[in-house]
């Protein structure tokens, strides 16, 4: 007797709630005996993650609504148990706006002197040499920029330098104290083509899954995409961003610039609660 297996994937684009459903794979020509006689009588298939899935390109406001409304209120301060946090980085001072100085634990602070702001649980790494916030959607690399990019919520941008990349981790608000979240959201400024941008969610080493970031095609320069992406039954301690196909830098233009890559800055993160 031949197992047949089917992996059902319930998919709803377009600021819509997707729901992915459990089921095993198996290799083709097995037969059921034989994979319980080696799995053992106490054989559980892998199961994939629970995830809603809600982005928009373009028109992005319902979209970003539904999943502010998903994760809860906003939370501007430590010690909160539940709701969402948000991040625009128009709170960054001048003196680590257009340069390369913004350094990645910047709103994951546990100094009791510093303000709530800075204590919003987010560490941010690359394996680029750094990150970079501006006001100007980065002319300061390159002039051609300022008509490539917009802000969202005016007037900053944040970007990797010397990579694609970005890896977030999660500390409760206000310690050091690693946390997870369930959910996580990001504002992204001219996404090109449909697979230059993607976002990773991991518990650990284990992959939860990967998401591919809506697109606004060539004829829209600036436009914007949304990406949030939830998980109620699991424990999300990494989130990787692959931003574009290229890093920003002085000699790459952009896709609808006549360049060969599909360059992309992003705006607002938005993410539940980090908890432990």
């Amino acid at each position: 007797m031949k197992l047949s297996v089917k992996l059902i994937l319930a998919s709803v684009f377009a600021a819509s709630f997707v729901s992915c459903s459990k089921g095993p794979s198996y290799m083709k020509g097995q037969s059921e005996s034989k994979l319980l006689s080696s799995a053992g009588e106490n054989f559980q298939p892998e199961t994939k993650p629970v995830v809603i899935v809600i982005k928009a390109s373009g028109a992005i406001d319902s979209a970003l609504n539904k999943f502010r409304g998903l994760l809860g209120p906003l939370n501007t301060a430590p010690g909160a148990q539940g709701g969402r946090r948000e991040i625009n980085w128009d709170a960054v001072p001048a003196a680590l706006t257009n340069n390369n100085l913004f350094p990645g634990n910047f709103f994951g602070s546990s100094d009791p002197l510093l303000p709530n702001g800075r204590k919003r649980g987010l560490i941010n790494t690359t394996p680029g040499t750094g990150f970079s916030v501006s006001d100007s959607d980065f002319s300061f690399i390159n002039s051609a920029y300022g008509a490539q990019f917009n802000a969202f919520s005016p007037p900053k941008t944040f970007t990797a330098i010397g990579s694609t990349v970005t890896d977030n981790f999660f500390k409760v608000p206000g310690t050091n104290t690693d946390a997870s979240v369930q959910g996580f959201g990001v504002v992204f400024s001219d996404v090109n083509n449909a697979s230059s941008t993607s976002m990773e969610f991991y518990d650990g080493d284990r992959l939860l899954g990967s998401f591919k970031v809506p697109n606004n095609g060539n004829n829209n320069p600036g436009g914007f995409s949304f990406l949030g992406v939830y998980f109620p039954n699991e424990k999300v301690t990494r989130v990787r961003i692959f931003s574009g196909s290229a890093p920003l830098s002085s000699t790459q233009d952009d896709l609808s610039d006549g360049g060969g890559e599909d360059l992309v800055v992003m705006d607002d993160f938005i993410y539940s609660e980090p908890r432990n």
